[in-house]
């Protein structure tokens, strides 16, 4: 059941302002994250290969988006890339990934309800007090009084950042353009 991705010829494209450039080969600091499947996660501790999505905010069916969503370049599509990710899982565990995470900023709680929606085989981990965002830097933007992470996809082996995908656009291709890496790096 893949989502349905809207017409992304309508949507703004992000640009790559460079906010991501310091990350290859960044250490991942030790960040304890809760996840949708109850656990706390510290990417730096994970051994492998690890990929992290992170995107702005998933919606929830039946209630409106933010004012003007669709015309904030890259934020359209989280739950596009999210079932995009879901759909390739199987594929990217053949690859060597030993863990898929999403990331947003959003609550544990309300990411949960995405997780179970969706029947992603992966836990989604929450930055809501936004320490991992500080301590990588990591992009994000305005709206409707929220900060929200920018969408970018990390590569993590050992600890350590490898690869950064940044702008995702359209975001239901971002796992095919994380496989095609993966199948380049191995």
């Amino acid at each position: 059941m893949p989502a349905e991705a809207p017409d992304w010829s309508t949507i703004p494209a992000p640009v790559d302002d460079g906010a991501t450039a310091h990350l290859p080969g960044m250490k991942m600091p030790a960040v304890n994250l809760p996840a949708t499947d109850g656990r706390t996660v510290d990417l730096a501790s994970l051994p492998s290969r690890i990929v992290v999505y992170a995107y702005p905010r998933t919606g929830k069916p039946g209630i409106a988006l933010l004012d003007g969503w669709d015309m904030i370049p890259g934020a359209r599509g989280c739950t596009p890339q999210s079932c995009a990710f879901r759909d390739h899982y199987a594929e990217l565990k053949a690859l060597g990934v030993l863990e898929v995470f999403g990331l947003s900023t959003q609550s544990n709680d309300y990411q949960r309800e995405a997780a179970e929606r969706l029947h992603l085989p992966f836990a989604i981990l929450s930055d809501d007090n936004m320490a991992l965002t500080r301590a990588l830097k990591l992009p994000t933007f305005e709206t409707s009084g929220l900060t929200l992470l920018k969408r970018f996809t990390l590569i993590i082996k050992d600890g350590v950042i490898e690869h950064v995908f940044y702008p995702v656009f359209p975001p239901d291709r971002n796992a095919d353009d994380v496989m095609a890496w993966l199948r380049k790096a191995i």
